[in-house]
C-alpha cells in the first residue's frame, strides 16, 4: 500500500531529524529546516498532510498556512511549537489548521493525531454526501463550501465536520463533550477553545439571517435553530 505523504517542516535539525525517522515506518515524509523552501514544496508536490513548526526562517509556519489555504482547504495542517500562548493557539486555528502542539510533544500523540486527521480526510473524500439546504444558504461538506448566490464561503474540513454535525443534529442540544469527542477524539481545555474559535466562524456566515443561528446553552452546549 503506498504511504502518505506529509510535508514537514521543522529548523531544529536534531528535533526535526528524530521526528522524521519515527514518523517514517508509516509514512512517507519530506523534511525542510526552511519556511521558502518547504513552502515551495508544497506548491511543487502532492502531500496528505502538513506538519509545521510555528517559528522558521524566511517564512514562518503562519505564513507557510496562510498560503496552503489559499491553494488547498482540505488538506490536515498540524502546528508545533514550543510557544504555549493561549493567543497563538488561537491564531493558527484561526489561519485553519486542524490541531496545535505544543513541544515537547510524544511521537504517540503526534502519530495518533496525524491518524485521526488521515482517516477523517480519507471517510469525507470517499463518501457520497448529499448538499444540504440552509435556508438561502448551500452548503458542500464534501468540497467544504457554502454558497449563497453567487457568494461562496471555502471552510476548513473541520469546520465543515462541525457544521455538517449540527445540521445532522439540527434544532438539538448537543453537548459540548459530545461534539468535542466526535469531531476531535478528546475533550480537554485547548480543544475546547479550538471549538469556540470553529462556531464563531461559523456564526459570522449566517450572521445576517436572523432565523439561523447557534445559540449557546449556558453549561451544556450548543444548539443549531433553523426556523
Amino acid at each position: 500500500m503506498t504511504k502518505k505523504k506529509i510535508l514537514y517542516v521543522e529548523d531544529d535539525e536534531s528535533l526535526g531529524f528524530l521526528t522524521a525517522d519515527s514518523l517514517e515506518n508509516q509514512y512517507e515524509v519530506k523534511h525542510y529546516t526552511n519556511g521558502e523552501t518547504g513552502f515551495k514544496a508544497f506548491t511543487e508536490g502532492e502531500f496528505d498532510l502538513c506538519i509545521l513548526d510555528v517559528m522558521l526562517p524566511d517564512m514562518d509556519g503562519f505564513e507557510i498556512a496562510t498560503e496552503i489555504r489559499k491553494r488547498n482547504q482540505e488538506i490536515p495542517i498540524i502546528f508545533l511549537s514550543a510557544k504555549t500562548m493561549k493567543e497563538d493557539r488561537i491564531k493558527g486555528l484561526k489561519l485553519g489548521a486542524d490541531d496545535y502542539l505544543v513541544k515537547p510533544y510524544s511521537m504517540e500523540e503526534l502519530t495518533l493525531k496525524i491518524e485521526v486527521f488521515l482517516n477523517r480526510s480519507h471517510k469525507t473524500n470517499t463518501k457520497s454526501i448529499d448538499t444540504y439546504q440552509i435556508g438561502p444558504f448551500s452548503f458542500d461538506p464534501s468540497n467544504y463550501c457554502v454558497s449563497k448566490d453567487k457568494e461562496v464561503t471555502n471552510l476548513t474540513e473541520r469546520e465543515a465536520a462541525l457544521l455538517k454535525f449540527f445540521l445532522d443534529n439540527k434544532n438539538s442540544v448537543l453537548k459540548r463533550e459530545r461534539i468535542l469527542l466526535e469531531l476531535w477524539g478528546t475533550d480537554d481545555y485547548f480543544v475546547g477553545r479550538s471549538l469556540d474559535v470553529f462556531i464563531s466562524r461559523l456564526r459570522k456566515i449566517f450572521k445576517e439571517e436572523t432565523n439561523i443561528r447557534i445559540e449557546n446553552i449556558p453549561r451544556v452546549g450548543f444548539k443549531l435553530v433553523i426556523e
